[in-house]
């Protein structure tokens, strides 16, 4: 065993997710990657998610299972994949080369000391295990690996997780990205020894230079293909079992099912099917609290990054996005490998690869509360935005204007916010008119849950303001065009829409703090907004 060649840490790695509370049995996909080399002859597979959706925790499950590193009888036997009729034919059969490239030696400032570490250290493990052939330790990888596949036919399954680490380090230029390609190609490409080679980053594979150094690999997006879907992320099925374990051992549970779907579902695989963000679900379940897991967890956390070099143009659909609309784009996988994002399908195309939005029937938007808080945080702090974050701002005076029933102040906030440059404030349809008081009661969110179009009494609302503190005032909000606030709240009454806040038959009400209706109206051909607001 060594620090590449048969390495005991993906076996240890994987037993210890597989001893937890909240595990979840996806072995059937050593199955798939087992047919798919020996059936379709594919033996050449990457598989690229967003982070936190599992790449890790599946590139240790398949060196635990194929590896000689340790007898994972006891881990697997239990599993789903001891089942299948390969099972005792793979499990541990193999030499296994574990190779994760987010791992730096000290003090890394160059391309050559990184790739040496990884060349070297592969080439101690195999002189270790084949003393007989005197291997060379500074000698290529690859002359090694099919010296050994001459004498012995001796052939090695790769497993390669985080291969695109390397693109987002500072001391890497252009030349290093080209050296790198190439060593990759060098030691996997056609070479009879490769047995398996299962690749996994973020990134879709970079088309540098001619575009053909590592061709031979079959790409698996989660946009785009189909297969391999749901082994990635946790599906509706997987969410609900993890949450019958927490109901069953957390005392005192206070997450609920509609939480973990309200906060962590909404990604979307190319086969149609959603998917809740796994490290988020296990960290609510494990923490006994719903929270956004996603703030620091990467380099890539700031959506401001994706979106600086073209702020004129995406401004307006970070509104229509925040108020939960779709906006229509080309998706272009390949977009996340580029120096700078520009145009906005390079943006939207960018940011779905890295998990920050999600696809689905042509059209992004932001997939779950988790993301949407980041994105509010996006329109509070950057002034950079200009009038999004003027008004974003504003939002604050907004609620509290509303609390107090100061119908004045809320008119005028609305003035100025119809009195930008932006043409979604135009109102030409209640989309844009829905977006804009989404945006003028933005700072609400930390303070309630606003759920729009809520099925409420006898029809649907607008907004509906539930508070987090439920002795707090929740209120309901109807917008009418071309028509009276007075209308909207007589509607809000006529429909029974308060009945969202009582509690059932014999149970204590839901929330204790007072009840508004609040209507807004605006006049097309006067241009003035006009609010009400009343206790029901």
């Amino acid at each position: 065993m060594g620090k590449y060649l048969n390495s005991i840490a993906p076996y240890e790695a994987y037993k210890d997710i597989a001893g937890t509370r909240f595990f979840a049995d996806k072995t059937d996909l050593i199955r798939e990657v087992i047919s798919a080399a020996t059936t379709d002859g594919q033996r050449y597979l990457c598989i690229t998610r967003p982070r936190r959706f599992g790449k890790t925790v599946m590139a240790n499950m398949l060196g635990a299972f194929f590896g000689k590193a340790a007898d994972a009888e006891s881990l697997f036997g239990c599993l789903k994949i001891a089942g299948c009729a390969c099972y005792r034919a793979y499990l541990n059969q193999w030499d296994v080369i574990s190779i994760d490239f987010s791992r730096l030696p000290r003090d890394c400032k160059s391309y050559e000391s990184y790739i040496e570490r990884i060349q070297n250290g592969i080439n101690q493990d195999l002189a270790e295990a084949y003393p007989q052939y005197m291997l060379s330790i500074e000698g290529a990888v690859w002359d090694n690996l099919q010296l050994i596949f001459e004498k012995t036919r001796t052939r090695f399954i790769f497993i390669i997780d985080e291969w695109d680490a390397i693109f987002h380090k500072d001391f890497i230029d252009e030349e290093n990205k080209k050296s790198y390609l190439e060593f990759l190609r060098d030691m996997l490409k056609g070479q009879a020894y490769v047995q398996l080679a299962y690749m996994t980053g973020i990134l879709p594979i970079a088309k540098y230079s001619s575009g053909s150094e590592i061709n031979m690999f079959q790409e698996y997006d989660m946009a785009a293909k189909e297969k391999y879907s749901l082994y990635f992320g946790f599906t509706d099925l997987e969410v609900d079992r993890l949450f019958s374990v927490y109901q069953k051992t957390v005392k005192n549970a206070k997450v609920t099912r509609k939480d973990l779907a309200e906060w962590y579902d909404g990604y979307h695989t190319a086969a149609g099917a959603r998917l809740y963000n796994p490290r988020s679900v296990i960290c609510a379940l494990t923490d006994n609290q719903i929270s956004s897991y996603w703030t620091n967890s990467g380099p890539y956390d700031e959506i401001f990054y994706y979106i600086h070099n073209n702020i004129q143009e995406v401004r307006d659909d970070l509104v229509l996005m925040v108020a939960g609309e779709r906006i229509e784009i080309k998706l272009q996988g390949y977009a996340a490998t580029s120096a700078e994002l520009n145009t906005k399908n390079q943006i939207y195309s960018a940011m779905v690869v890295y998990g920050l939005l999600t696809y689905e029937n042509g059209a992004v938007f932001i997939p779950n509360r988790e993301l949407m808080e980041q994105f509010q945080e996006l329109l509070l702090s950057k002034d950079s935005l200009g009038y999004v974050h003027s008004l974003a701002k504003e939002s604050e005076k907004m609620l509290k204007a509303t609390l107090a029933g100061n119908t004045d102040l809320m008119a005028d906030i609305l003035k100025y916010a119809h009195n930008t440059e932006s043409p979604i404030f135009s109102y030409n349809s209640e989309i844009e008119l829905s977006a804009v008081v989404n945006l003028v009661y933005l700072s609400a969110r930390d303070k309630y849950r606003v759920e729009r179009e809520d099925k409420a009494g006898k029809g649907y609302v607008d907004f509906i303001f539930y508070p987090e503190q439920k002795t707090e005032d929740a209120f309901i909000l109807e917008l009418k065009t071309d028509s009276t606030p007075k209308e909207a709240v007589r509607q809000i009454k006529e429909k029974n829409y308060a009945l969202r806040f009582q509690g059932k038959l014999g149970e204590k009400a839901k929330y204790t703090g007072r009840i508004l209706a609040v209507g807004i109206s605006y006049d097309r051909k006067t241009k003035e907004h006009s609010c009400m607001v009343e206790v029901l």
